[in-house]
């Protein structure tokens, strides 16, 4: 058993010097690339219009507000200022979103977001966005970049496509540290071991992010309101759960085999469906001893079982808001191609853990 245990390892670890580091390599290249670009754009936007306030700053070698959705695939957030007029109000009627309304006996005057309050007091995601868009396309004009890059058409979220190679969304968004969501109460599950209860009070002092984005959920509902919501995003929360043990290194690899192998038609799998099924493995797999280095073949089989499952029951569950599902919209045909291929890679990583050197 342990001999079988130290085969696998030695395959991870290889394959995560070799392809894991290779590709964080180059994705590192590309983000200094497009961030150059990014803070061009935001910086003549901040020109035109002081509110917006560019807040993709490097610390320690790292882009705060910079997510990677896929090599060539970014999303940057724009931290807005002074929410503080507002009250958060999470009633679940847009599953994974909630909206800013007005406080009782604040004046619109006292905002600096009035002209985007709406009749019924609440501040719309949409006018904001869309006043954003018009802003960035005129900078895009105006930058030093403009050689290299343009604006996504036929989208409400504002996107930029530079070097004809690589797409980037930025999403305006409120941060709400210190409150916890109502949609999130039940959190954590009661009798789970894992988080510790010092791990969930730093969780929910972290908080969640607020974003100025387009939600399948909000497709199903014409109405004007619906707009005006913003989408619940816990990026901050999910990351500081993932500290320790080889929760990351894992995460990694996943992403890795994602790229490599799962980059399918209908984007049925994301990093994001992985990173969400390893907090669900957290949970099952409680004990710190269970994520030290020999037992990451272990966890990362687990995670691509439950992955097919989730494939084959067409339901992934938010980890912090159940009732959102992360497949809503992907059609059934891709998740059943997935689950094949997911299938494919646990069987051989199951049956020859020299299959790394192929995969």
């Amino acid at each position: 058993m342990l001999a079988a245990q130290s085969k696998i390892l030695f395959q991870l670890n290889k394959y995560y010097n070799e392809r894991v580091q290779t590709r964080q390599g180059n994705t590192i290249k590309t983000i200094r690339e497009v961030c150059k670009v990014v803070q061009d754009v935001l910086k003549e936007v901040e020109v035109q219009e002081p509110r917006f306030i560019s807040s993709l700053n490097e610390v320690n070698g790292r882009f705060e507000g910079l997510d990677i959705v896929s090599p060539n695939e970014f999303e940057v957030v724009l931290y807005l200022n002074q929410m503080g007029v507002f009250n958060f109000v999470d009633d679940g009627t847009i599953p994974g979103c909630a909206v800013l309304k007005l406080s009782d006996g604040r004046k619109r005057s006292m905002s600096l977001w009035v002209e985007f309050i709406t009749a019924s007091g609440y501040l719309s995601a949409r006018k904001i966005r869309s006043r954003f868009q018009t802003l960035v396309a005129q900078a895009v004009d105006k930058c030093s970049y403009r050689d290299i890059v343009k604006m996504v058409a036929d989208t409400t979220e504002v996107k930029l496509r530079i070097k004809e190679r690589y797409v980037v969304q930025i999403i305006p968004a409120f941060r709400c540290a210190g409150i916890w969501c109502r949609s999130a109460a039940h959190w954590p599950v009661p009798h789970t071991q894992w988080p510790n209860p010092n791990l969930v009070a730093e969780v929910k002092t972290e908080g969640f992010d607020l974003l100025s984005r387009e939600s399948i959920y909000m497709k199903d509902k014409q109405s004007a309101a619906e707009g005006d919501a913003w989408v619940m995003s816990f990026k901050y929360a999910e990351d500081r759960l993932l500290y320790g043990g080889c929760r990351r290194r894992c995460l990694s690899i996943l992403k890795t085999l994602r790229e490599r192998h799962l980059d399918l038609p209908g984007n049925p799998i994301t990093n994001y469906h992985f990173k969400t099924l390893l907090l669900y493995e957290c949970e099952k797999h409680p004990r710190e001893m269970e994520w030290d280095d020999t037992s990451l073949g272990d966890r990362l089989n687990g995670i691509l079982l439950q992955t097919i499952s989730c494939l084959q029951n067409r339901r992934c569950p938010h980890y912090f808001l159940p009732n959102v599902d992360l497949f809503k919209g992907k059609a059934p045909s891709s998740m059943d191609n997935a689950a094949k291929q997911v299938w494919r890679i646990l069987r051989e990583l199951l049956t020859n853990p020299k299959s790394l050197e192929k995969l």
